[in-house]
């Protein structure tokens, strides 16, 4: 068994402390919140569970093998920080930290402490997009051209961080996943209609080594709640949604191919496919009890996690690179790397 403490018992947070606590392997000790009212609604864990408000007792305690971060975005670099000098392996929430230096130093932190830091990028474990992967890694899609996204709902609206630090950092990791790299250049931009400063709608644009673009629409404010994707190939076409708890994914066999044209030399004509609709059968187990499990895993193994320190080092260098955009009114910037 591995002995875990939850720090944070907000909205995201319990549904990580419901997971560790069912999860076989794993072994719940503590939760952590500053907030007593979060900590009341496990008052009918057993005397096992420690539910505290004093971070120290985690971290001091030799017994505990390691810690969930699902704090707020802005402690996540100290916290993780503490966590790996204390000895303890570390799961943090995205955004995983708000700088890239930031996260190059958690990253030179554990490898020197022989610790292990994941990034909760939850849909990479979500076994929609994991068949998503498949189709593209094995070319049933053919080329791909471009994809897009669509995360937005009306509420649950921030005051630590933008809708773009909030939400998009799921479907960054998620093109990224998909395609196997990153962007190149990144242009962003947005408008913050509910509180100064703190954009609650942004338009994102990726562009990819490989001469895909990607396009991301992330908001707070917009009349119905959509989680959708869609990856347009050249042999393909699949629509990703995950609000539909039916049909996830749906792949058209659609397209469009260039022939010769027959009444013209050295001219050609397209010619437009329009084939059956497939919806795959998917496992619908629980994104989150999954990676939950792989954390779990990679503890007890040593293995790197799929959505390691790098993984979330990536995706902030890809935020960082669009908020300077929306600084320069869309303005492409430059992904370091």
């Amino acid at each position: 068994m591995v002995s875990v403490g939850v720090m944070g018992c907000g909205y995201w947070g319990s549904n990580l402390i419901r997971n560790l606590h069912e999860l076989d392997g794993a072994d719940l000790r503590y939760c952590c919140d500053l907030d007593e009212k979060q900590l009341k609604r496990f008052s009918h864990f057993s005397s096992e569970v420690c539910l505290t408000q004093d971070y120290n007792k985690p971290l001091a305690d030799p017994d505990l093998q390691a810690i969930v971060l699902a704090t707020p975005a802005d402690t996540h670099y100290s916290l993780a920080k503490e966590v790996l000098l204390a000895g303890k392996d570390v799961l943090v929430e995205k955004p995983m930290v708000l700088r890239s230096h930031e996260a190059e130093e958690l990253i030179e932190l554990a490898e020197k402490l022989g610790r292990i830091i994941m990034v909760g990028h939850v849909f990479l474990y979500n076994p929609a997009v994991v068949k998503l992967k498949e189709y593209v890694k094995q070319e049933k899609v053919g080329k791909v051209y471009y994809l897009y996204s669509a995360r937005v709902n009306l509420g649950r609206v921030r005051t630590d961080v933008s809708a773009m630090w909030n939400l998009a950092p799921h479907d960054i990791s998620i093109m990224c996943y998909l395609l196997d790299a990153e962007p190149i250049a990144v242009g962003a931009q947005g408008a913050a209609y509910l509180q100064p400063g703190i954009e609650d709608t942004v338009f994102l644009t990726l562009v990819f080594p490989g001469g895909q673009l990607g396009q991301i629409h992330v908001s707070w404010l917009d009349p119905s709640k959509k989680r959708t994707m869609t990856i347009v190939g050249s042999e393909k076409m699949i629509i990703y949604d995950d609000v539909d708890n039916e049909a996830k994914l749906k792949v058209y066999d659609k397209g469009i191919t260039m022939q010769d044209a027959y009444y013209s030399f050295g001219e050609f004509q397209f010619k437009l496919r329009s084939g059956d609709v497939f919806i795959p059968k998917l496992n619908l187990k629980e994104p989150l009890k999954i990676e939950c499990s792989h954390f779990i895993d990679c503890i007890k193994t040593r293995k790197s996690p799929l959505t390691d320190g790098r993984n979330g080092l990536g995706v902030i260098r890809v935020l960082e690179a669009a908020q300077a955009s929306l600084s320069k009114q869309g303005q492409l910037v430059e992904v370091r790397h």
